[in-house]
């Protein structure tokens, strides 16, 4: 479903973010990337829907080439990518619905959505999506009056709304709290599993990629150092990603 061909990224500044990466993600994985802070986590998250752009290579979506695409084609396949922010990204004085109904701006005329002008089937796709994440009652509350973990789950049925074939996810749970960060890690794996919709989330702490993850690709300095499923990340491969022992809060969470 997703394929890296030869994928490098070099910054102005002469920094390599990514270095001759390859790699093919199929459908319906929950897939976790692992790193250090500066090892390419994002850098690669990003380059899939092409907030980052890259300067070698090529990625691949369902066959068709994102970074050779522009105009309607680059938009169509960017319709299939969700995204979700550690910083959530919402229009904080419009309402969950509002927010959430953003999701549907790429298939409707520009001057449609700026008026808000969505069809009842939009309305029930997200109405259906705030039900799936347990906020259905927030539908009309405005975002800035919501927790964190709310917030985050508005950002994951604006995805859904989306009708995202892949959901990209980076650092989604950062900032919460351990309590919240499970209930927002067990709606990604629930979405998952029963939408058979490909996750990609980059993470920061073992223990939730080890809980997650169907498989999990570690990253250090711009490269693949492990790639493998979720059974075969022993404390020793980590300390290899890592560059050195685990220690108890990447272990644990931050929060821990």
């Amino acid at each position: 479903m997703i394929e890296f061909k030869h994928v490098s990224k070099t910054y102005p500044n002469g920094v390599k973010g990514l270095k001759n990466i390859n790699l093919k993600i199929e459908q319906g994985e929950f897939v976790v990337i692992v790193g250090l802070s500066g090892a390419g986590k994002s850098t690669l998250l990003r380059s899939i829907n092409r907030l980052n752009e890259i300067s070698e290579g090529e990625i691949l979506i369902d066959g068709s080439s994102i970074t050779r695409a522009k105009g309607s084609s680059l938009r169509k396949i960017r319709r299939d990518i969700g995204m979700i922010f550690q910083s959530f990204n919402l229009v904080k004085r419009s309402t969950v619905l509002r927010n959430v109904l953003s999701g549907r701006v790429g298939y409707h005329s520009t001057w449609r959505t700026i008026f808000g002008l969505f069809p009842k089937d939009d309305e029930n796709l997200a109405f259906d999506a705030l039900d799936r994440v347990n906020i259905l009652e927030k539908a009309y509350t405005r975002a800035d009056q919501l927790s964190g973990g709310q917030q985050q789950r508005v950002s994951i049925a604006r995805a859904l709304t989306q009708q995202a074939k892949i959901i990209l996810a980076d650092e989604p749970v950062a900032s919460l709290d351990p309590l919240t960060t499970k209930q927002v890690m067990d709606d990604l794996k629930r979405i998952n599993k029963e939408l058979g919709i490909t996750m990609i989330v980059n993470l920061h702490h073992v223990d939730l990629a080890r809980e997650y993850a169907t498989r999990i690709i570690g990253m250090r300095a711009g490269e693949v150092v492990f790639d493998g499923p979720v059974e075969a990340a022993s404390d020793e491969t980590f300390a290899e990603i890592y560059g050195r022992p685990i220690k108890k809060d990447e272990l644990l969470g931050e929060n821990a």
